[in-house]
């Protein structure tokens, strides 16, 4: 099996890496842990969980992509029609949508949303092939295998299981499908992650090749997939298991392409991104600024946060597809930014 690879194995480093994707599940499986001794599992997710997971970690991490596109000056002119027109054409297809019914909307935008999940678990193991050199084609199978079916496996099982505790964003946005296709599913996923294992013991034993970092996210994202969707029906168990694998890590990729990006940048950017702190409190501010918003005009929720609610329900159709723009607009721009076929100056990871 010939790998063709050399002996990179971190992205960042290996502190930053088993910071990032392992450390992130290390804290996603302590707190269900705590949530299970507090009784939280068959409960009401808590307002902490809410604000530490949803809104300083989910929300947060969308605006993050703000660093890689609108505020690089540079970035955003050389590719301005992209950046503009994604938001726009979204907000009007999220009116169109939205006009055809409140759960077409939130339909669209939760398989959107699944699609865009997924996509980013198979991104990192990209990532790591290409910082590794890693062109066999067979190995290829084995890893995209892996962690595609880690991932749709257990939304083939949510989409097919009695009724679930939890949503993606409202209840009823994803429709039953038949139980025949997670049957089906079933023994490849098991397939496709012995072989995924299988593979990686044969290369470090007959060949002294150790991906740590690869092997950490298919491990992280089969464990976390699996139990906060399939093997526990809460709500708090999957918004712990769900979010802090995802948002983490890209927090740690735009960061450093930020500081990567400073020398050429403005003043504005530069001190945006000048530490964690100042980054991430960039980052809060306007979470915190859109569930604002979320919540007074839409939800009418977690007052004791956000203020009063305001009476506009004669707007949603204008309002929701408004606030839905900067999760829209990440979800489609990440398709684009990190590829390399239209990115030949991106050298963040090589």
């Amino acid at each position: 099996m010939d790998c063709g690879v050399n002996q990179s194995k971190w992205l960042f480093s290996r502190e930053i890496d088993l910071s990032v994707f392992l450390g992130s599940a290390v804290v996603s499986l302590l707190l269900l842990a705590i949530g299970w001794r507090l009784g939280f599992l068959n409960a009401e997710t808590p307002d902490w969980t809410w604000i530490s997971a949803i809104l300083l970690i989910d929300v947060a991490h969308v605006w993050s992509t703000s660093f890689r596109t609108y505020f690089d000056t540079e970035e955003f002119k050389n590719r301005i029609w992209l950046y503009t027109l994604v938001p726009i054409l979204g907000y009007v297809f999220g009116v169109v949508l939205y006009s055809e019914g409140a759960m077409v909307f939130w339909q669209c935008l939760a398989y959107l949303a699944v699609f865009h999940f997924v996509r980013q678990q198979y991104g990192w193991i990209a990532l790591y092939r290409r910082k590794a050199n890693e062109t066999s084609k067979l190995t290829w199978w084995i890893d995209a295998s892996a962690v595609y079916l880690a991932t749709i496996y257990p939304l083939a099982f949510w989409m097919t299981a009695s009724k679930r505790n939890f949503s993606w964003f409202v209840e009823g946005d994803f429709a039953s499908i038949p139980a025949i296709v997670e049957t089906f599913l079933f023994p490849f996923y098991l397939l496709a992650l012995a072989a995924y294992f299988g593979k990686s013991v044969y290369l470090y034993f007959a060949k002294s090749i150790f991906s740590p970092g690869k092997d950490i996210v298919i491990l992280t994202t089969a464990v976390c997939w699996y139990v906060g969707i399939v093997a526990l029906n809460s709500d708090y168990a999957f918004t712990v298991t769900n979010v802090i694998i995802h948002g983490v890590p890209y927090f740690a990729l735009i960061y450093f392409y930020a500081r990567a990006r400073r020398a050429a940048t403005g003043k504005f950017y530069k001190t945006l991104s000048s530490n964690w702190l100042v980054f991430l409190a960039t980052l809060w501010f306007l979470a915190y600024v859109e569930e604002l918003f979320w919540h007074r005009a839409v939800w009418h929720e977690k007052n004791w946060i956000f203020g009063s609610s305001w009476d506009l329900e004669s707007w949603q159709v204008f309002i929701v597809p408004l606030l839905a723009v900067p999760q829209l607009t990440h979800y489609v721009l990440d398709g684009f930014i990190w590829r390399r076929k239209s990115n030949s100056s991106f050298r963040l990871i090589d």
